[in-house]
């Protein structure tokens, strides 16, 4: 298992300081991870992302409606789906009522992008974590927030 304090050679001042550099140390260890898994799909994880919120979305989605909905707020998230209407993942949709507005929806290419990457993703980053744990540690991420 990690020890933060031996990973970076550090001490720290109080636990709430390396509570809180453990959490940017662990956040950017698994950012590394996913840009790693995500690579051969051509994707970064924030076009993940939004391709999972159209799919979920099982309609086509305002662009405002997914940046709200991104786990990762992207200020870029206009050019991010730029790159996956490049790509045929999804289809821009002009609003009829308001050209002003624009709907996206995820194409069949784009499902089956996801279905590959259901496919051979393996959800064990938390394998050290009982669910018991797992929620724990859910619950004080949210009680930081």
């Amino acid at each position: 298992m990690g020890d933060i304090a031996k990973d970076i050679n550090s001490k720290f001042a109080s636990n709430k300081v390396k509570a809180l550099l453990n959490i940017i140390y662990t956040a950017n260890w698994i950012s590394s991870i996913q840009n790693e898994f995500f690579k051969p799909y051509g994707i970064s994880p924030q076009q993940f992302n939004i391709l999972r919120i159209l799919r979920g979305a099982e309609e086509p989605l305002k662009v405002q409606t997914i940046k709200e909905r991104m786990i990762e707020r992207a200020p870029n998230a206009t050019r991010l789906m730029d790159k996956l209407c490049d790509k045929r993942y999804i289809n821009r949709l002009p609003c009829p009522e308001d050209r002003r507005v624009v709907h996206i929806e995820i194409t069949k290419q784009g499902l089956q992008l996801l279905a590959d990457i259901d496919a051979s993703f393996k959800n064990n980053l938390l394998d050290n974590l009982t669910e018991e744990e797992a929620g724990k540690l859910s619950d004080l991420l949210d009680k930081i927030r």
